[in-house]
Parts: C-alpha cells; structure tokens; sequence
C-alpha cells in the first residue's frame, strides 16, 4: 500500500518556524523527486519546493526562496520542509508529492496557519 503521510502543521506566529514530514510507507523514496505544493484559501494549488532523487538539484518558488528549505532522507524514507521566517501568506495546505515517471503519488495534505 503506497501511502504518504504527513506532520509538522500548525499554527506558528509570523517571523517563526515549522517543519514539515512526510513518511512514505509501502515503497522507497530512493528513485523518487520529491515536490512539496500549498493550496491557500481561494487560491490555486502552487508548486512550492522540489528535489530531485539524487538531491543534487532543487528548486523553490520565488515566495519562499532563500526561507525554505527542501531535504530527504532516503534511509528513513522521510521527506522534509524546513520553513523559516513564515509569513501570512504562507497560510495554506501543504502537500507532499513523489513522483517517478508516469507514477504520482500525494500525502492528505497538513495546514499550516502563520497568524499574530
């Protein structure tokens, strides 16, 4: 049973951190990109972060660039959004995503609420 599933949502106050985990279950993270999308209120599902199998390439979105990072740990087939001086903005559902070839796979989703 392929299964992701994901922790680390919650309400955080401007300027502070969280961090997201998605564990995989039912297969291997070895072979696979990993993407991290938010979906906000009223708003289209964004591309948010990504990384490729090898983690020799990543890339951001422009809003959370230099704020996010991206990182896998293959042997514990955990994957990984370290977020970092959150904004308002940033309030949304985010999502873990594995993806090989015609294969695509999404955790349930976690809110994460940035909020004075």
């Amino acid at each position: 049973q392929l299964q992701l599933v994901e922790s680390g949502g919650g309400l955080v106050q401007p300027g502070g951190s969280l961090r997201l985990s998605c564990a995989a279950s039912g297969f291997t993270l070895d072979y696979y990109a990993i993407s991290w999308f938010r979906q906000a209120p009223g708003k289209e599902r964004e591309g948010v972060s990504c990384i490729s199998s090898s983690s020799t390439s990543t890339n951001y979105a422009d809003s959370v660039k230099g704020r996010f990072t991206i990182s896998r740990n293959n042997a514990k087939n955990m994957m990984y959004l370290q977020m970092n001086t959150l904004k308002p903005e940033d309030t949304a559902v985010y999502y873990c995503n594995v993806h090989r070839g015609t294969l695509d796979a999404w955790g349930q989703g976690t809110l994460v609420t940035v909020s004075s």
